[in-house]
């Protein structure tokens, strides 16, 4: 697998936006259509920078720093609106660096945060990539490919599913190996099948340990549930914006205009998976989370089918949609192997220059 090494940095800069101030790193040439780049999960813009080097010069690359994340200004995510808090924050961008339209790619939760874009702003969207995209239907407690809920509170999915060792160890800014939950552990073993350089994986660990912390912060608030694993969404924060209560954006297959979508997954992911090992279902029957009630009950979510079956609806009525599988790779394809996903994104996004 090849990743090229950071042999320079992109320019990092502020924007002050009528919603927020927010970081964004950018690379190429400003004058050609852009290609908008979108975090997820415990992450930041940084995650990026290689593959915006990567890039020809004669592309213009942008990077942001999602609410709640890295450098952008520490606002609070109202999560009852699912992902439109993100959504509109990069309209408010794209307002305010004069940008009518641009390519996208979302990786994650960014995936998410894209695809509620699409539909709530299109004019802005001239193509998307969803790199391990969030189901369509939120992360946890649905049990089919119509994301039924679990139970009608959402239990298991939102702010309380994030065990506190780990918060409390983003908290001290751990750095270390000792606990299955530091950060760095969490990183190598869960973002990636085959973790990077360790020098890499550092910078990584330093963005991610920007995460905005707090009870309406990451990773959000949450609610008592009468029902297993007994814990249920919030209001507030990006794990709760994610969730099925309050985010479902199956409504892509019934725009009137439809950009082409690349879908691209790692075969090793482990995060955004039909058996992910951050979903109750699958935790419960491999007997990590006392008291599962079973398959009848609480099943594990269907991650990968959920996406499938909408953006098949997407393509039959008249979406274009590319699904690519890249071997050997989890859930950052993009940084494992950058060369092979180079060879999928480039012709895609060639065919409109």
């Amino acid at each position: 697998m090849e990743t090229t090494f950071l042999s320079e940095k992109p320019q990092v800069r502020d924007i002050q936006t009528p919603r927020l101030r927010m970081r964004v790193r950018s690379c190429g040439d400003e004058s050609a259509k852009p290609i908008i780049l979108i975090h997820g999960n415990f992450s930041s813009s940084f995650y990026f920078e290689n593959l915006m080097l990567a890039l020809p010069p004669h592309m213009y690359t942008i990077a942001v720093d999602l609410r709640g994340y890295g450098d952008t200004e520490d606002k609070i995510i109202d999560a009852t609106r699912g992902a439109r808090d993100w959504a509109d924050d990069l309209a408010a961008l794209c307002k305010t660096l004069n940008i009518k339209s641009a390519h996208w790619l979302g990786w994650s939760a960014g995936a998410g945060a894209i695809l509620q874009l699409l539909i709530d702003s299109p004019a802005l969207m001239d193509s998307l990539t969803l790199i391990a995209p969030v189901s369509p239907y939120g992360f946890g407690g649905t049990r089919d490919l119509m994301g039924t809920p679990c139970h009608e509170d959402y239990a298991g999915s939102g702010g309380g599913t994030v065990p506190t060792e780990f918060i409390e160890k983003i908290a001290q800014q751990d750095r270390g190996t000792k606990s299955p939950l530091s950060p760095r552990n969490v990183i190598q073993q869960s973002f990636f099948y085959q973790a990077p350089a360790e020098p890499l994986v550092d910078e990584f660990l330093t963005a991610s340990l920007s995460q905005h912390l707090g009870p309406d912060r990451y990773p959000g608030d949450s609610r008592n549930s009468p029902h297993w694993p007994h814990t249920s969404p919030g209001q507030y924060g990006p794990l709760n914006a994610i969730s099925a209560q309050y985010f479902n954006v199956e409504a892509i297959a019934e725009l009137p205009n439809k950009p082409p979508i690349l879908w691209v997954r790692g075969d090793q992911d482990i995060i955004i998976s039909n058996q992910s090992l951050s979903d109750f279902g699958v935790l419960g029957q491999m007997g990590l989370v006392d008291g599962w009630p079973g398959t009848e009950s609480y099943p594990a979510q269907p991650m990968v089918d959920q996406t499938r079956q909408v953006l098949q609806k997407y393509s039959e009525q008249q979406g274009s949609v590319q699904e690519e599988v890249m071997k050997d790779t989890g859930h950052s394809p993009f940084i494992e192997d950058q060369a092979a996903f180079l060879k999928i994104f480039m012709p895609f996004i060639e065919d409109f220059e």
